[in-house]
């Protein structure tokens, strides 16, 4: 017995506007609009709809609307329509539930409840389009102390491999499979033209990406997909993957139906096999061993990279980064509650994790206190949305960030968490070869590149507005901020003093 659940939203056609042209089913990768040749006419099966909204960009004749469905439940606050459906498809299918994106449950979003600082009369604002700002970011290892030789004025002492951002934002792991190789393009081409990196995520590197190696960063998961000699030297950082923030604690899943040829060769894996990785990498199960890993990567590379490691935002986050800098990593990446995904249990999506602002401070104030800071950058995850977001998470202790799922909205996502299903209707979460055709690396690549322009050009006036001129004055430094809406408890984990204190 097939038990009925209401469709989520409701396509509504305007007669009166409808032409009948057939773009909404061409456009629909869903199958919810179908053409009817008897009576000239497109029907909509709304239960397959996912509010990806398409077809209604596309319609040439505005005709269509797609709203939400307000056929409710009887209002019960501990079986909410999600609860009941959720048991509904698990009755029918007897199967783990999927979901794609980050977690979207009502928890605090606590970038929201910080405030940044302004100056006024007694330290003056900076003007930046007279005066010069510096957001230029090196990550990597820093030395204790720095000696300049004071006749030539030059270091005498050699830095450790160091990788420059113009602005401090990255774009985090995307894997090739996961996203179609046209998004990686976008990605490669907009952080080599901003002067920042991307991350290929755990799907090797594809061969037409190898020309963009500058500015790449190559990671080994558990199932070391893709990983070969001149994969781990094709980048300027290699990042080790031991966890991220959509699903803490097990492994990755890329379905067989999205290992295509391409992706086959270039995963060296069998076509329409599943791409399982392990929950554990099993060179890890202890801090020592992570340091044989990292030294191994750093020994195949002959110490000319970068070695991050990533990991999610959990309850002891601090103590374990506190680990991986005494293990020789250079770069911590942790990935918090919000964080996205191409594909994972979505029990394991609402309930596993912390938000990245909490394990930022703890993580931060940590290395800070054990005086070992300075041995590695600091780079998070997880739900950035704005300048706002990334000014807030410099000032918390962050060296950069990573930024997944805004850039693909700027590539025209609108975060209808279908990714693990294969049919984007937008052409960036499949291996469709004509669905892929939907993203222009060219005009992707233009479109990625101005979010970061934009949001420079913002931080600039955040950093003016400060009175201060370059992003190194703002870094952990917590002064800047002021919590509100916050308790006791919460504003001492995050470091930072109440409003009107």
């Amino acid at each position: 017995m097939k038990t009925f659940i209401p469709s989520k939203f409701i396509v509504e056609r305007d007669p009166a506007r409808c032409i009948q042209c057939q773009v909404c089913v061409n456009q629909c990768s869903f199958a919810v609009n179908s053409y009817d040749a008897a009576d000239n006419e497109v029907m909509a099966d709304e239960n397959n709809c996912v509010g990806c909204h398409r077809c209604v960009v596309f319609c040439p004749t505005n005709a269509l609307n797609i709203r939400k469905n307000t056929l409710d439940y009887r209002e019960n606050y501990n079986w909410r329509p999600e609860a009941i459906e959720d048991i509904l498809k698990q009755a029918e299918t007897g199967g783990m539930l999927l979901t794609g994106m980050g977690n979207d449950k009502g928890y605090k979003v606590y970038w929201d409840h910080i405030l940044l600082n302004a100056s006024q009369v007694t330290n003056p604002s900076i003007d930046p389009l007279r005066e010069p700002m510096e957001l230029v970011t090196y990550l990597g290892r820093k030395p204790d102390r720095v000696e300049i030789d004071p006749v030539t004025h030059t270091l005498k002492n050699a830095m450790p491999p160091q990788v420059k951002l113009n602005v401090p934002v990255m774009f985090s792991a995307m894997s090739y499979g996961a996203v179609s190789l046209n998004v990686q393009h976008s990605l490669a081409r907009a952080a080599t033209e901003a002067g920042t990196f991307w991350n290929t995520g755990e799907g090797g590197l594809h061969a037409s990406l190898y020309p963009y190696g500058d500015h790449t960063i190559v990671q080994v998961a558990s199932g070391r997909f893709g990983v070969h000699s001149k994969y781990l030297n094709a980048g300027q950082v290699v990042e080790i993957k031991i966890g991220q923030g959509a699903k803490p604690g097990i492994g990755g899943h890329l379905p067989g139906e999205k290992v295509t040829a391409e992706v086959s060769r270039t995963r060296m894996i069998p076509i329409g096999s599943d791409a399982l990785s392990p929950a554990p990498q099993h060179d890890i199960y202890s801090i020592e061993d992570l340091a044989q890993l990292v030294y191994a990567l750093k020994e195949a590379t002959g110490y000319r990279k970068l070695i991050s490691v990533k990991i999610a935002a959990v309850h002891n986050v601090a103590a374990i980064a506190s680990g991986m800098v005494r293990a020789g990593a250079d770069i911590i990446a942790i990935d918090g509650l919000r964080g996205s995904t191409g594909a994972a249990p979505k029990v394991i999506r609402d309930n596993v994790g912390i938000p990245i602002e909490m394990a930022l401070a703890a993580v931060d104030a940590r290395l800070r206190q054990e005086n070992i800071r300075n041995q590695a950058s600091l780079v998070i995850a997880g739900g950035i949305r704005n300048s706002g977001d990334i000014a807030k998470a410099i000032a918390l202790g962050a060296d950069a960030v990573y930024i997944g799922t805004a850039a693909l909205i700027a590539l025209g996502c609108t975060a209808c968490q279908q990714c693990h299903t294969g049919k984007c209707a937008w052409g960036i979460c499949t291996s469709d070869l004509a669905l892929t055709k939907r993203i222009n690396p060219e005009i992707g690549s233009r479109r990625l590149v101005n979010l970061l322009r934009g949001w420079a050009i913002e931080l600039k006036d955040i950093l003016g507005g400060m009175g201060i001129n370059a992003l190194e004055s703002l870094r952990g430094n917590r002064l800047h901020l002021r919590g509100i809406g916050l308790s006791d408890n919460e504003l001492k984990i995050l470091g930072i003093r109440p409003v009107g204190d």
